[in-house]
This record gives C-alpha cells, structure tokens and sequence, in this order.
C-alpha cells in the first residue's frame, strides 16, 4: 500500500488579492478551510498545510486540527519555495508519493483528488496531474523519485514548468469543474456568483 501525503500550498500573501485570500468566506467556512476540508474526506489522512504569509492569523482561525501545518520562512520568494518547504518535511516521513494542491482552488473536491489518488495507484511511477484549459497543473501528484528534482524548484513557477518538462511521464486527469485559481477580487467575486 502505497504511503501518500496530501500537500496543500497556503503560504502566499495574495497581493493581488488585497486581504488574507486564505481566510475568504466560502461555502460556510473559508477558502482555506474548504480545501483542507476536500483533502481530509479523500482516501488520503496524512494532510499538510504549508503556511508563510500572515501565518499566526491564518492558524488561529483554523478550526482543523488533523493536520500538520509547516511554516515556510521563505514564501516571499515563490510557490517554488513552499513545495521544498513541505517536500524536505514528507521526506523525513518516508512517503512514497504527494499530492500537491492549492488553498485558492475552491473546485478541487475529494472526489476529483480521489481520481488522481486511484489514477496514481493504477500508474505507480507516473506524475498525474490536472488538466485544463489547454494546459497541466496542480492538483498533482508526484512519485517519491520525483522528490528530489521537486527541491531544485526556484522562484513563483510552482510545479506547472516541471511538469511541462516532464511530460512524457504525466497522466492527465481531466476535470468536470474549472480548476481556476483564484487571484484577484474579481475572480472571487465570480465564484461567489456560481
């Protein structure tokens, strides 16, 4: 039985944003929540959340405490950043793979990352990752061989340039729901519309 980790990217400062884009209201709870939320009901129970920006606020107002939170003292520098942050921790737990996700997806349900979970099972040394709108993204998940490469990330590119440059070893999984972030107070005003 294959060890797996869900690895959820929270640590950002949401400039673009304009307030704390992790605490948004969403469904009830909050967009971070909620994610944490669609990665604890997957098949998947060892779940981190990898926090930088606003760290202190962010955990005070968390109301999950089954999960692990890892600080990222460099999240300014990048996405790239909080992946080596929670990889170099998953590593110590000996996991076999990660599945790599983002607190501002409020489309990735459990259900959709349990298709990846079973894709992954069924391709054990493959990456599977999201497709969407033409291209490959997070939600992704990556084999322990991965892990290393995974640690030469640099900079605000996060995993989407590597698993471009590795792409005769992903599966794509498509998805019924847009799996966009969301960035801007116009993208959150859009989905609230939904």
């Amino acid at each position: 039985m294959q060890k797996t980790a869900i690895l959820i990217l929270a640590a950002g400062s949401a400039s673009r944003m304009g307030k704390i884009k992790q605490l948004l209201p969403y469904k009830n709870t909050t967009l971070l929540e909620w994610a944490i939320e669609q990665a604890l009901k997957s098949t998947v129970k060892d779940v981190f959340c990898v926090l930088g920006a606003n760290k202190d606020e962010i955990e005070k107002q968390l109301t999950t405490k089954t999960i692990e939170v890892i600080y990222n003292p460099n999240y300014k520098d990048g996405l790239s950043t909080s992946i080596v942050e929670g990889i170099n921790l998953l590593q110590k737990h000996c996991f076999d793979n990660t599945l790599i996700m983002l607190a501002d997806q409020p489309h990735v349900t459990s259900e959709y990352l349990n298709s990846i979970i079973e894709t992954s099972k069924n391709n054990p040394s493959n990456i599977i990752a999201s497709s969407y709108q033409g291209s490959v993204g997070v939600p992704a998940l990556f084999p322990k061989k991965y892990f290393n490469d995974l640690l030469n990330l640099k900079g605000d590119k996060g995993a989407k340039n590597f698993l471009l440059q590795h792409n005769n070893n992903v599966i794509k999984v498509n998805s019924s729901q847009n799996l966009l972030d969301i960035d801007t107070p116009e993208d959150y005003q859009h989905l609230l519309k939904q």
